[in-house]
């Protein structure tokens, strides 16, 4: 994998130009789903993440903050492509044994 540096030390972008923390693979979108999902803080991210430095996790975030519209899109697309896939997929056998013991709605 080809990776290019940036402006922020900690985060790199990938060949088809996706922020990946820098010596891992995990992309700035999938910290920040964190924070968006939970609420968590830089400190809270470092105890759930302990692979990362906090000096990464805020790295991304300052990546994230600068360029919030391009990846806030880039999220968006994420969920509408697995809402897409999950109506497609449809209810699974096992939602369907449930609904109809009524134990789920």
């Amino acid at each position: 994998m080809t990776l290019t540096a940036t402006e922020y030390k900690y985060v790199e972008l990938d060949e088809k130009n996706v922020p990946l923390i820098a010596g891992t693979t995990m992309k700035v979108v999938e910290l920040i789903t964190s924070v968006k999902a939970y609420g968590w803080t830089p400190e809270e991210l470092f105890q759930s993440y302990p692979h990362l430095t906090l000096s990464k996790i805020y790295s991304a975030l300052s990546y994230y903050w600068d360029h919030k519209e391009e990846l806030d899109a880039d999220m968006q697309r994420r969920f509408e492509y697995a809402e897409k896939l999950r109506l497609e997929a449809g209810e699974s056998a096992l939602a369907k044994k449930l609904r109809a013991q009524g134990l789920i709605k």
